[in-house]
């Protein structure tokens, strides 16, 4: 059979528009076939390939393959911008400040199997969000009567200049000792023996650092 790159030079290009990185769409044209691969033990495997062409002009020519051969040419292109967006998330998280990365623990994450590479970091990110969406509904302002209560905290170091999620993660953490860890029957009573400066000062030395 000829090779891809020969049918897409005598064929009719067809035009769809797909979902595209960034969560936008795109016009491209495309050439769809169906040929054997060779995997070696396997023999000769059926795939399909797509060729793509992008009518802005933005992405160079691209040929994408699968083992599935049922799959459209559209579902076949938007399956792979779809796992830009995943790719740019890993490389951004590890690329970000220390901080962020030893919050989160993805720095440390090493995994071998197949079900600790799907729920690891999918747990982690889930973890960020629940951290955040739990910051922006703390109170804004600090209470006398609950030190912890504090949405604006700031942990300072040398060239910070605004509130990370290192800071939200203490915030979120302080809040949920004294609401919750510290306000269950078993625990309640001696928190409650400890003077205001003492809670206070515990739960600040703590809450970073836990």
């Amino acid at each position: 059979m000829p090779a891809p790159q020969e049918i897409v030079k005598r064929s009719a290009r067809s035009r769809l528009t797909v979902a595209w990185y960034g969560g936008g769409t795109r016009r491209i044209e495309v050439v769809s076939g169906v040929g054997p691969w060779y995997e070696s033990g396997e023999g000769l495997v059926a795939i399909r390939w797509v060729f793509v062409h992008d009518l802005t002009g933005t992405h160079r020519d691209d040929y994408f393959f699968t083992t599935d051969v049922g799959m459209t040419p559209k579902t076949i292109v938007e399956t792979f911008t779809r796992r830009w967006s995943m790719e740019t998330t890993f490389q951004e998280m590890r690329a970000y400040p220390s901080r962020l990365r030893a919050c989160l623990g993805l720095e440390t994450t090493r995994g071998w199997s197949e079900k600790t590479v799907l729920r690891a970091a999918p747990g982690l990110f889930g973890l960020f969000s629940v951290v955040a969406l739990l910051y922006a509904r703390l109170p804004a302002k600090q209470t006398r009567s609950d030190p912890s209560r504090l949405r604006t905290c700031f942990l300072a170091w040398p060239g910070k200049t605004d509130r990370t999620f290192s800071d939200a993660v203490t915030a979120v953490r302080r809040w949920l000792w004294v609401n919750w860890v510290f306000a269950t029957p078993r625990y309640h009573d001696a928190f409650a023996k400890l003077s205001g400066p003492t809670r206070a000062v515990l739960l600040y030395a703590l809450a970073p650092a836990a």
